[in-house]
């Protein structure tokens, strides 16, 4: 399945997307949101009785929203593909790189990013997410995948100065407001039965600037929701950005860097794509 909100941001409606990639509208049927209770095991299951042609279509092309609500925490890992480590000048890591990106910074998958004051090094990621669908303690590698309800797009916009030039707390860079477009849909596995087999693409202003494969991940899907999960509960709704592929500003010779009016197009095998437009801070 893909799920989906959609409509103007505050007043969004749940969604499904159909096998022609057309939208209908799941709010017919008496749910009134997806959140934590929609993507676990007993929703999910509810889910797929419904048939997507079944719903009515939305002929028009609305706004989409994150996909889901109830993001307790968004977990991501840095430094996950080896070609991106090299370019960024770092050592490969023996185990996963962990930081987090604060709540306040999701947005929808094609809202505008906001330049933030005093950012001089805005940067890009596309990468695979994965969103938690069942409680997760302690799991093992093998179990992991058990507690995943499917898989979106994140967009780990980063400001580069603020995270390497400020002192050594990532979550700076990574963390301003609108820095975490989610989705545009919520592919649930069922769909996506490999995850470490999926490409993906970023493009800015028209120019390909990151192609890559979760083929070449250093930490596969499942070693990083068990090794997440023996440092931290995993909750349902929770989501991990699991990395990027080389090609981002920052290790480009010279460095290119995001300003306003650039816009960002990115995308994931199976998952959909984004669009951002980059915007002044107000009254910058």
């Amino acid at each position: 399945m893909k799920l989906c909100r959609w409509g103007k941001n505050g007043y969004e409606k749940p969604g499904m997307i159909d096998s022609q990639g057309m939208l209908r509208d799941l709010s017919t049927t008496g749910l009134a949101n997806i959140d934590q209770d929609t993507i676990s095991p007993r929703g999910l299951a509810r889910l797929r009785k419904i048939r997507p042609e079944s719903l009515p279509l939305i002929k028009t092309e609305p706004r989409f929203g994150v996909p889901y609500t109830g993001i307790s925490k968004v977990v991501a890992i840095g430094l996950n593909y080896s070609d991106h480590a090299a370019e960024a000048g770092m050592p490969i890591p023996s185990e996963p790189i962990v930081f987090f990106k604060a709540t306040t910074s999701i947005t929808g998958p094609n809202d505008d990013v906001i330049q933030p004051k005093g950012s001089t090094k805005l940067d890009w990621e596309v990468e695979l997410a994965v969103v938690i669908g069942a409680k997760a303690q302690y799991v093992s590698e093998e179990k992991a995948l058990d507690h995943v309800a499917g898989y979106t797009i994140v967009n780990d916009v980063s400001e580069r100065n603020f995270q390497l030039e400020r002192g050594t707390q990532w979550d700076k860079g990574k963390g301003c407001d609108t820095f975490c477009p989610i989705g545009p849909w919520l592919v649930t596995t069922d769909e996506i039965t490999n995850p470490q087999a999926l490409d993906m693409w970023l493009d800015v202003n028209g120019e390909r600037m990151q192609t890559g494969s979760t083929r070449t991940m250093i930490f596969g899907v499942a070693k990083i929701v068990s090794y997440c999960s023996h440092f931290m509960t995993l909750l349902p709704g929770d989501i991990i950005a699991t990395g990027t592929p080389p090609g981002v500003g920052m290790g480009m010779k010279p460095p290119s860097f995001l300003k306003p009016g650039d816009v960002m197009q990115l995308g994931i095998q199976g998952l959909g794509e984004q669009r951002q437009k980059i915007a002044a801070w107000p009254g910058k």
